[in-house]
């Protein structure tokens, strides 16, 4: 199996000052500033959520985009625009986003999509003037205006019953990992209105039942034909089978579905359709 690994490395981004008087900005800086700052001392900043771009009034984004803030840890962000994450610590002070020198991944990317990891760098380091407005974030510097919407409205979560999840990743207590094998048999479910569940271990096909709370799926045993697999395929049936069997733990990020057991095992499947 090939195992994901991300290697981690640093980037440091320069903290770039905005240097623009209220007079060079038309409509006028001061409201803004203002109306931030009061934002701020609300309590109302962006802490708890994730927010994708949907507008660049400036330099465009290389590669198209798009921008994905990431401030569900709170004092922390994560920034990608669709190469490498960068991450580090961030304040909301005085209506700016300061953030600190990030680490980063450290992946190669396609042409033109790897300079994003640039474009993001000169954005987050000049401290960007932030409005939140709702579902509505919008940042800004000397050089640019960037619109971005809470993730739950451009990309919302898809719903744990009526939907086909196709699993992806295999989750072990030391790896998370995918294989020709897994993304070949491509195993899957659905939990129906009524709690029937259907689907493929990979080789055979199964049924049964599931109970869904806000954070828990209980599995009935599930029922499976009994056709022969190759002995890649059986290993990912049986670890499918051993997850979709008793109380799992589940999370929903818009079109990701993760199941874990508390033994560290689990599935990650993606939402067809």
């Amino acid at each position: 199996m090939r195992i994901a690994a991300a290697v981690i490395g640093l980037l440091a981004i320069a903290a770039v000052s905005g240097c623009s008087s209220n007079s060079d900005s038309p409509g006028g800086s001061e409201t803004t500033s203002t109306a931030t700052s009061s934002a701020a001392v609300a309590g109302s900043d962006p802490t708890g959520r994730v927010f994708i771009s949907t507008a660049v009034d400036g330099t465009p984004i290389p590669g198209g985009g798009p921008l994905t803030l990431d401030f569900t840890a709170p004092g922390r962000i994560l920034a990608t625009a669709g190469c490498n994450n960068a991450t580090g610590t961030v304040t909301f002070t005085g209506g700016k986003i300061t953030a600190d020198a990030l680490a980063s991944t450290m992946m190669a990317c396609e042409p033109g999509v790897m300079e994003s990891d640039a474009w993001v760098a000169t954005l987050i380091g000049a401290t960007p003037a932030w409005a939140l407005s709702g579902d509505t974030l919008t940042l800004t510097t000397a050089d640019a205006t960037v619109t971005l919407a809470d993730k739950k409205v451009v990309d919302p979560d898809r719903p744990v019953q009526g939907t086909t999840w196709t699993v992806t990743s295999l989750i072990t207590p030391n790896a998370i990992s995918t294989s020709t094998a897994l993304e070949a048999s491509a195993p899957n479910f659905t939990i129906a209105a009524d709690g029937t569940v259907s689907g493929s271990s990979g080789c055979n096909r199964m049924t049964g039942s599931a109970t869904v709370t806000d954070t828990t799926i209980t599995f009935t045993p599930m029922g499976a034909t009994m056709m022969a697999c190759t002995e890649d395929v059986a290993v990912i049936e049986r670890q499918v089978l051993t997850v979709l069997d008793g109380e799992v733990a589940y999370t929903l990020d818009a079109d990701t579905l993760t199941l874990r057991k508390p033994d560290g095992n689990g599935l990650i499947l993606t939402a067809q359709g």
